[in-house]
């Protein structure tokens, strides 16, 4: 597909959100496996399943709603996706930024990610919430792959600094004020849908990664691409260690997840407070 067809998709799907009414929103937020409780703390204006907007992708996923919120919390307007894609449900990396592409051209300046994810770090356990500061590609792709959306972003963007250094201080200060424990580390991002091996773990620990999962780089990258500032928070469902590797009980990982809701709905609502007071970042046009 041409750029310009790929633009005209993103445009016709970020207006069929506008017509449904709501503020434009600063930021964009993406809610991961069993994190979908985060909505109830935000007024929601607009709620709209995935299947209803143009071009967008559909959730296959347990616990994921499939649902775009067009809603406010602490005063600050934002668009919401109650779940998302990944590449093992058989959707292009292209397919998985297309909604953050959305928020960009809704007039999202931010972008916060959530997630599950697996624990490689020893010293951390299930419930951790973790602030990324960096992660490691293992998709063996990229959302950016193909002819360059030169309206959105450079052909070679940066990444030095995926994740917002003054987000991430906004982070742990709200962490500490609420007193929550706060990880802060690497994120490895894999295919999937199988777990890994006990060989591929401690493969990815001496590669310098503390968490393992299956989503936010492809939606990190294309948001850099667009220079919005990205902050993402893993909770982490399952101990991943390979000398004392357990079979993976998927009910029990949601569970977990949901149970680091509260926490991450502090988190959250306090760093957007804090956007509040920002000036808002304009659109590509």
């Amino acid at each position: 597909m041409s750029a310009s067809s790929e633009m005209g998709r993103i445009r016709e799907a970020a207006d069929a959100v506008r017509r449904l009414g709501g503020g434009t929103p600063r930021v964009g937020i993406i809610l991961g496996t069993g994190l979908g409780g985060l909505a109830d703390a935000m007024d929601a204006e607009v709620s709209v399943p995935f299947a209803d907007l143009p071009h967008f992708p559909v959730s296959t996923v347990q616990s994921h709603q499939g649902r775009l919120l067009l809603a406010s919390l602490n005063g600050v307007p934002l668009v919401a996706m109650q779940g998302r894609f990944h590449r093992y449900e058989g959707y292009s990396l292209q397919e998985i930024a297309f909604p953050v592409r959305v928020m960009r051209l809704l007039g999202a300046g931010t972008l916060i990610v959530s997630a599950a994810c697996g624990g490689m770090n020893p010293l951390w356990g299930p419930g951790d919430l973790v602030l990324l500061d960096d992660h490691i590609n293992f998709m063996g792709d990229s959302p950016l792959v193909g002819e360059n959306l030169d309206e959105l972003g450079p052909r070679f963007p940066d990444m030095s600094t995926p994740y917002d250094p003054g987000l991430r201080e906004a982070a742990a200060a709200v962490a500490m004020e609420e007193r929550i424990v706060l990880r802060e580390g690497v994120y490895a991002a894999v295919t999937g849908p199988q777990l890994e091996t006990r060989a591929e773990y401690r493969m990815l620990r001496a590669m310098g990664a503390d968490v393992v999962g299956m989503s936010t780089v492809p939606e990190v990258i294309a948001a850099r691409h667009m220079g919005m500032r990205v902050m993402a928070l893993a909770v982490i469902t399952d101990q991943c260690l390979p000398d004392a590797l357990e079979e993976v009980d998927v009910e029990k990982i949601i569970a977990t997840a949901m149970a680091a809701g509260p926490a991450l709905t502090r988190l959250v609502a306090g760093v957007v407070k804090g956007l509040g007071a920002e000036p808002p970042t304009d659109a590509p046009a």
